[in-house]
């Protein structure tokens, strides 16, 4: 494990709570997020993620500023799942586009929270039994089936484990009150359909989670660099969400892209399980050739899908099936 000081783990807690201040600030009042807007906060949170794994460099050593860079980009190639993820959400329930950001925003606060327990029972679990890297390895390759053979796009909303619990603890009301999770009718405080999207999204992530973890785990077991990685590649979604949005369906193969990923990282934990648990001989697969491999994948993906767009007769019937566009996304609705 890595001697980490405790005035950088200050450091990161106060560079994140300043910049969800600022972003909150900055968004307090509803509004469409444009291209233009997208792009400048999603360069910010691009270069503050940078300038840490600088500091992380200069601090904890090469090693671990590789690592840290690797498990960052590892995370946010993998989160542009969840960018389909949201798109579908957010039609199901027919959100607003101005009300978007608010709801990713409490999204990425809740997902911040579970990461960080769940990376932090990964590292114990690791640290104390070995041999269950075979398991995460295992789940990696079942995540990169499931991909190859197109299942993560059966996601429905309305069957989300926490929304139906939610339902049960507080009635949900038909209509949107504008950017608020709560009000009152005939005396009783009831939830907003908003309320229900930020359940939907915190219930998707923690799906998500089931890939993005063991996945991290085998790029490092010390929980500063995974945490820290898995934050600022989660605080940069909700930008590269409107920075992407209705381009998503033309990198077509970057799913094929990320369950090679998944697969990599696999071949990379099985490899660390044999050398720890069976003998010191077998190879490890370093940091700087994984960040390498996963660079020039991604890379990949994205240039087959401009090079080799989806046939016309493809798209439109990819729009067929997806049905009306909802109220946000139409002139006028917002």
């Amino acid at each position: 494990m890595l001697e980490v000081p405790p005035w950088l783990w200050v450091v990161f807690a106060v560079t994140v709570v300043v910049s969800l201040t600022v972003d909150l600030l900055a968004h307090r009042t509803a509004h469409v997020i444009g291209f233009k807007e997208a792009a400048g906060w999603s360069a910010l949170w691009m270069g503050l993620a940078l300038v840490f794994g600088a500091v992380v460099f200069v601090v904890l050593g090469a090693t671990a500023g590789t690592e840290y860079i690797t498990a960052w980009l590892l995370e946010k190639s993998l989160s542009v799942d969840n960018l389909f993820v949201f798109a579908v959400i957010f039609a199901y329930f027919r959100v607003p586009r101005a009300y978007q950001h608010r709801v990713l925003f409490f999204g990425v606060m809740g997902a911040l929270v579970f990461r960080g327990v769940f990376l932090t029972l990964g590292v114990a679990v690791v640290s104390r039994f070995t041999a269950v890297l075979f398991v995460f390895a295992a789940v990696l390759f079942y995540s990169t089936y499931k991909l190859l053979k197109g299942e993560e796009e059966g996601f429905d909303p309305g069957r989300s484990v926490a929304l139906r619990l939610l339902r049960k603890v507080v009635p949900v009301r038909d209509e949107y009150a504008g950017t608020h999770f709560f009000v009152k009718e005939a005396g009783k405080r009831v939830a907003t359909p908003l309320l229900a999207v930020v359940a939907a999204i915190e219930a998707a992530d923690l799906v998500f989670a089931v890939d993005s973890v063991p996945a991290v785990l085998a790029v490092s077991d010390d929980l500063f660099v995974v945490y820290t990685s898995n934050a600022f590649a989660i605080l940069g979604l909700r930008a590269l969400y409107f920075l992407l949005a209705g381009l998503l369906d033309r990198f077509h193969y970057l799913n094929v892209g990320l369950a090679i990923i998944l697969s990599f990282i696999g071949v990379k934990l099985t490899l660390q399980a044999l050398h720890k648990t069976v003998s010191p001989t077998v190879p490890e697969i370093p940091s700087p050739v994984s960040l390498a491999v996963i660079v020039v994948i991604l890379a990949t993906s994205v240039i087959f899908s401009l090079r080799r767009p989806v046939p016309p007769r493809a798209e439109s019937a990819a729009g067929a099936d997806a049905g009306p566009d909802p109220p946000g996304d139409r002139p006028g609705d917002d």
